[in-house]
């Protein structure tokens, strides 16, 4: 959420910033005027109550006086004044709600740095690593080589639940586990991130601090009768782990990651990505969170990012960095990065992860704080998360970029002390 004074400090600049986004949906001189009748209500309530205050000290004075008329009508005085008082009370509730409210639906202020564009068709190339994969056959998607070998089963999952659901099998299945075990290892014992296995549902409370509440209510999955979503991704939970505490600087950055499947309506995207793995209700995903100082955010923006990447290239995936553009940017990031990984099916470059810097945007949601010393004063922390990595996707990108002509997949070395083989065959 932004913070209502930087809005009003620098008004014009950030109406420029969200220009940028294309968005208008909100109106940020709304916002303006409702705080204002806020403050000047504020102000209107705050002379009355040390009228109320004055006056009330009289009626002691008066009774000891035998003055008992007149404190008769002090007392009437002041009952005027306290259902005045409720009155204002009242406006500044309805009023400081409704500020809220809109506060709440404003995306995120786009770092001057991310470039302009209207879609992921503007995002800018960053590096590559690794050239994509050529075959001297013609190779497979991974929707057939799952079912050929028998490793995944989409309409066995369709009849026990629906479409955009999988059915893992045998090795299929020891492959998926073997990934997220994979990117635990490598996160704690090489990255310095802590494990967490955290709820895999959260309240709305939760929901709204890391800004998926109120605004993409549909794309959640609500548990009937209770206030609890399915996570659509640990960076629920885990930035979450700190809402409404003060950290000290010395505790800083918390470096967390988690494996918890991820649940998505998927609401709009009808017609794509119908088929595999790509785009699914249900997947599995390792995530990373950090917590810092404002100071470091952009520093450890730059090692979330490598995180992510090292994952690929021990798996010796060939992927791409981009930086998202403005029409990209998704409603809580500052600034993003996303890896993509070469699919051979697409013939072409498919999202594996986002990296992104929510500066102080969540924070301020969450009431994630921390203080440099015991006598200064709290601020926002910064907040950063990132795929690290996407299981489904992953398993995908796998499948296609190791198949061989004869339709079996060679597993990845780093995989093998996980699989316990080496190759996966057609029975």
């Amino acid at each position: 959420m932004l913070d209502i004074r930087r809005i009003k400090a620098n008004l014009e600049d950030i109406k420029k910033a969200m220009n940028r986004r294309g968005e208008k949906e909100f109106s940020l001189d709304e916002v303006v005027n409702l705080d204002d009748q806020r403050l000047e209500l504020l102000k209107e309530v705050e002379v009355l109550k040390n009228k109320m205050n004055v006056e009330s000290k009289k009626i002691p004075q008066l009774m000891k006086e035998g003055k008992k008329e007149e404190a008769e009508s002090e007392k009437v005085n002041l009952k005027k004044l306290s259902d005045e008082i409720k009155v204002l009370d009242e406006k500044i509730k309805k009023v400081s709600d409704e500020l809220e409210y809109k506060l709440l639906r404003i995306p995120n202020v786009p770092n001057p740095q991310v470039p302009q564009g209207e879609s992921d068709e503007d995002n800018v190339e960053v590096r590559r690593w690794g050239e994509p994969t050529k075959f001297n056959f013609e190779p497979k998607a991974h929707w057939d080589l799952g079912t050929d070998l028998d490793i995944l089963d989409f309409e066995r999952a369709a009849k026990i639940t629906g479409s955009r659901f999988t059915l893992y099998k045998g090795l299929g299945a020891k492959l998926e586990r073997a990934l997220i075990n994979f990117y635990l290892n490598t996160n704690t014992l090489e990255q310095g991130y802590t494990e967490m296995i955290p709820p895999f549902m959260a309240n709305s409370n939760s929901f709204i601090g890391t800004g998926q509440l109120p605004k993409f209510a549909e794309d959640m999955f609500k548990l009937e009768g209770l206030d609890y979503y399915l996570v659509p991704t640990a960076e629920v939970p885990l930035t979450n782990i700190h809402a409404n505490e003060i950290l000290s600087f010395d505790e800083l950055p918390k470096n967390y990651t988690a494996y918890t499947p991820c649940f998505r309506s998927e609401a709009g995207s009808a017609g794509r990505d119908t088929r595999g793995l790509v785009r699914q209700h249900q997947f599995n995903k390792v995530e990373m969170v950090k917590i810092c100082a404002p100071e470091e955010s952009y520093n450890e923006l730059e090692k979330l990012t490598h995180n992510a990447e090292y994952l690929l290239q021990l798996l010796k995936l060939p992927y791409r960095v981009v930086r998202i553009c403005t029409g990209d940017l998704g409603f809580t990031a500052a600034y993003k990065y996303d890896l993509e990984v070469w699919m051979p099916s697409y013939n072409r470059y498919v999202e594996i992860s986002s990296c992104s810097n929510c500066e102080d945007f969540q924070a301020r949601r969450a009431g994630i704080k921390f203080k440099r010393d015991k006598n200064s004063k709290a601020e926002y922390c910064h907040t950063l998360n990132g795929s690290g990595l996407a299981i489904g996707r992953s398993f995908a990108a796998i499948i296609e970029n190791y198949q061989q002509e004869d339709g079996s997949i060679v597993i990845p070395e780093v995989l093998r002390p996980y699989m316990g083989v080496d190759k996966i065959e057609a029975k």
